[in-house]
């Protein structure tokens, strides 16, 4: 038996991904949202997989003095050298911030953390998401 608990966690930001032919070769935004899916065997003495305030206070500080609110480009991203000398806010990637990248990101981070995270989903859109699992 296996038990399964979700925390949901918004933020917003912008990105732009290079090497892409489309729309979003430019920079925009999004409001995501992220699902943070802790997956145990097991209750601990509490009867809980993981305390949802903790996930949420760890978590969602980490979010939000990163990724919220910030330009997320790639490293090599020509942008992220103008970001820096205007002293706007931005995060740098080793990867194109895509969904994808971004969930693994968020995904790293939780792991990283102790936290028995299962699966990272990052809603780009209300109808489009990527998700990034062990």
């Amino acid at each position: 038996m296996t038990f399964r608990v979700t925390v949901q966690i918004q933020f917003c930001y912008g990105h732009r991904l290079l090497d892409y032919d489309g729309a979003c070769a430019h920079p925009h935004g999004h409001n995501g949202l992220v699902e943070i899916e802790l997956q145990s065997d097991d209750l601990d003495r509490r009867g809980m997989v993981v305390d949802f305030g903790d996930v949420k206070r760890d978590v969602k500080r980490w979010i939000d003095e990163r990724l919220d609110h910030q330009m997320l480009l790639r490293r090599d991203d020509p942008l992220a050298g103008w970001l820096e000398e205007q002293g706007e806010p931005h995060y740098l990637m080793d990867d194109n911030p895509t969904a994808e990248n971004i969930a693994r990101e968020i995904f790293r981070h939780v792991d990283e953390k102790g936290f028995p995270v299962s699966a990272v989903r990052l809603w780009e859109t209300p109808t489009s998401f990527a998700t990034y699992r062990k």
